[in-house]
């Protein structure tokens, strides 16, 4: 991870770049980098709004390759007074022009419409447990050269052709009208088209490849309930969903291990298809590629990746809740996940239920905070004890639970038999 002094370096370039007129408009800027924040492997930037007055407003941005509809929360739509509609599922208004990152104007052109949280929903975000307003989708991040730098927490944007990538490259497959990315990908030397979706903070495979993987190698580490950065947005079957670490994945010309994946319906698998305009196995989000660099050249459909750090990450080393964030910056128990047949996180009469909610952890209050910095409240080393303050019906009660290793290594006594199904 860079400097303090270089963040700060960066900040004040572009403050400057900002502010003065000597440096020409925001419209001949052809290249910006700016800090990011990794909130539940989610990229998080800085956005200026431009409000109606002529002046610009901050907000956070979520920077979101895997999905090409514009999302605004109903704070950000009133600040700019777009006019907004809704009917019973949904709201939506007529985008802006465009959004400023970094002193850079970023065309909205492509997008024809803003998806607005229902009037129910919480107004200051897009969705509730992310600190982000708006989303910066692959629409609108298909019309520039695009460089998502992880391990260094930087994004790069510039216009098409102006940046010099480094790292291994591999032609991909890019929808023209929508800018999702698409890898030529192997498993159980089997190709397959895998999403690439840097936006997704989980890989998810389709739910017959999953199975299929699952029968042949039931040695693989699995589980059954959405935890750490499985637990994505807290909905009704997520406390269902089967997880498992791939032994190995090739993806363009990387080789990745051990990924953790969560299966995908048909029904989704059949939504994701119809996005992506061909065929396709299923996506690898952020948690399989938080070492890389990932360069995305939208003209010339080339990806790049280049390793900047070698480190495991305990991303399911927690406590094994499943959760909801509400409206209101409440925090709801979905359930309970199991570790190795018991409930993880129980005392005696106090277990944790579904339905309950999450108040504290070790004391800190939760209300108000993103799924990300719940998650790592709930994170540890294997063994380590979190007190968890959790409520009833209107009571508060206790909780001394342990943080589990959880899509760990198989148990010992299935270890002959994962050595000789690797030979398979």
């Amino acid at each position: 991870m860079r400097s303090g002094a270089l963040v700060v370096l960066i900040l004040g370039i572009t403050a400057l770049a900002q502010d003065s007129p000597k440096l020409g408009s925001h419209s001949e800027t052809k290249s910006v980098t700016v800090p990011i924040t990794v909130d539940h492997n989610r990229v998080l930037i800085d956005v200026d709004l431009p409000l109606p007055d002529g002046s610009t407003k901050r907000i956070h941005g979520w920077v979101d390759n895997g999905n090409p509809d514009l999302h605004l929360s109903r704070r950000a739509a009133a600040l700019m007074e777009l006019a907004v509609t809704c009917d019973d599922h949904a709201c939506s208004a007529p985008p802006p022009h465009e959004i400023t990152i970094g002193g850079m104007k970023i065309s909205l052109a492509a997008v024809k419409k803003a998806i607005i949280p229902l009037p129910v929903a919480a107004v200051a975000v897009m969705f509730p447990g992310l600190s982000a307003e708006i989303n910066v989708p692959s629409a609108v991040l298909r019309n520039y050269d695009v460089l998502i730098n992880l391990p260094d927490r930087e994004l790069t944007i510039a216009q098409p052709g102006t940046l010099q990538f480094k790292g291994v490259k591999t032609k991909v497959i890019v929808n023209r009208g929508n800018g999702l990315i698409q890898v030529p990908s192997q498993v159980e030397n089997k190709k397959y088209n895998l999403a690439l979706d840097l936006g997704s903070s989980i890989s998810f495979l389709s739910e017959e490849l999953f199975d299929k993987l699952s029968i042949a190698h039931p040695y693989w580490p699995h589980m059954i309930g959405a935890i750490g950065p499985a637990n994505l947005w807290g909905t009704d079957d997520e406390p269902k969903w089967n997880l498992m670490r791939v032994d190995r994945v090739q993806y363009g010309p990387l080789f990745l291990t051990e990924v953790a994946v969560v299966d995908i319906s048909k029904d989704r698998m059949t939504f994701f298809e119809k996005r992506a305009g061909v065929s396709t196995a299923g996506l690898l989000g952020a948690n399989a590629l938080v070492n890389y660099r990932v360069g995305l050249d939208y003209s010339h459909s080339v990806v790049y990746f280049d390793i900047g750090r070698l480190f495991n990450f305990p991303e399911f080393d927690v406590i094994g809740l499943i959760l909801r964030p509400e409206d209101d910056g409440r925090f709801t128990v979905l359930g309970v996940a199991d570790y190795d047949g018991k409930p993880t996180a129980s005392q005696g009469q106090d277990d944790v239920q579904a339905g309950d909610h999450l108040v504290a952890v070790g004391g800190i209050p939760v209300l108000g905070y993103t799924m990300g910095q719940v998650w790592s409240m709930l994170g540890g080393s294997p063994g380590m004890e979190r007190q968890l303050t959790v409520e009833r019906g209107g009571k508060q009660f206790t909780v001394v639970t342990k943080v589990q290793h959880f899509l760990g290594d198989a148990p010992e006594e299935n270890q002959a038999q994962k050595g000789s199904g690797k030979k398979d």
